[in-house]
């Protein structure tokens, strides 16, 4: 069976934390830090798995492994304080990072506001008419779910299976269906019950670095 074309939509990590402040430092020997003061940077997936830790990093697995974009496009893109909607593969560098740090994530700055409108309606053109996008992050929150509404309508999806999750566990889940190649079920973020009953918690399992 054919498969529908996709992409997603990484909501952001936060730039401005411990994690971020540790990356930031100058006596970090890390190879992830070393990386980032180089040239050449290092991409902004991993960096931002990094600043989060479980829940991106299983956002980041799952859209790489269910992405299905059409005629070369980027499958996975990343939701950022200044820049808007970013390849995940794209590199950055400390100046980019010490950039998002100082942007809070609110629907009311136009710092992150503008960017992310931009480039949502700029996507919006060139996707094909059966193209789903898929929100892999709160759809409980203002901050860029009208934003994403207003450009992408009934197109915009998120996995049921979110409904009365928190973050680590949601993470957790994309991650194991990463693993298992088992892909959840979308619904339309308009019109949706955003908070529900809290699902079971899941089994513990240990992955590989």
């Amino acid at each position: 069976m054919q498969m529908r074309d996709r992409i997603f939509l990484l909501s952001p990590a936060f730039a401005g934390g411990e994690r971020a402040r540790m990356i930031l430092s100058e006596r970090a020997q890390f190879d992830l830090a070393r990386r980032l003061r180089t040239p050449d940077g290092a991409p902004l997936g991993e960096v931002f798995t990094f600043l989060s830790g479980l829940y991106f990093r299983g956002k980041l697995a799952y859209a790489n492994a269910f992405a299905c974009p059409s005629g070369g496009a980027c499958g996975v893109l990343v939701i950022t304080p200044t820049r808007g909607l970013v390849d995940a593969r794209h590199k950055i560098g400390l100046r980019d990072l010490r950039e998002f740090a100082e942007v809070d994530i609110h629907q009311d700055d136009p710092r992150y506001r503008e960017p992310l409108a931009r480039d949502a309606r700029s996507l919006t053109r060139k996707l094909g008419g059966d193209c789903e996008v898929i929100l892999l992050g709160s759809v409980a929150t203002k901050k860029y779910i009208d934003v994403l509404l207003e450009n992408f309508q009934d197109r915009l999806r998120f996995p049921a299976e979110f409904v009365g999750r928190g973050d680590m566990s949601r993470g957790g889940l994309l991650l194991r269906c990463a693993v298992d190649h088992t892909e959840l079920s979308y619904i339309p973020v308009a019109g949706a019950i955003r908070n529900g009953k809290r699902p079971p918690k899941l089994e513990p399992r240990r992955y590989a670095k």
